[in-house]
């Protein structure tokens, strides 16, 4: 099923490259399936198009943790909270602070 979940997905994203949400959709799918270079891919892909997708941060942050990349995590939620505060998300931004705080 999963693997039908990400053919569907990565078709919409063929079909509309950039629509954010399925873009953030495959990377969920790629990071849930075990795929987290997969995933780092698309979250990336989707930060260079759409700075302010708040949800993409918090989830690549985590992501680089599984991966080991702490020094990149740390700055993804940084970036995270710079863009949760511009778009007046203060809930995104207290998940994404704290995230951070736990890897000082």
């Amino acid at each position: 099923m999963a693997a039908n979940r990400v053919d569907v997905l990565k078709a919409m994203v063929a079909q509309n490259p950039g629509d954010s949400f399925s873009r953030y959709g495959l990377a969920m799918e790629y990071r849930n399936a075990g795929d987290l270079e997969g995933a780092m891919a698309e979250f990336r892909t989707l930060l260079s198009a759409n700075a302010d997708y708040v949800p993409a941060y918090f989830h690549g942050g985590q992501t680089l943790e599984r991966l080991g990349s702490l020094e990149e995590a740390r700055a993804m939620y940084r970036r995270g909270i710079e863009a949760a505060t511009r778009t007046g998300d203060q809930h995104a931004r207290s998940e994404l602070q704290t995230a951070l705080d736990l890897l000082s």
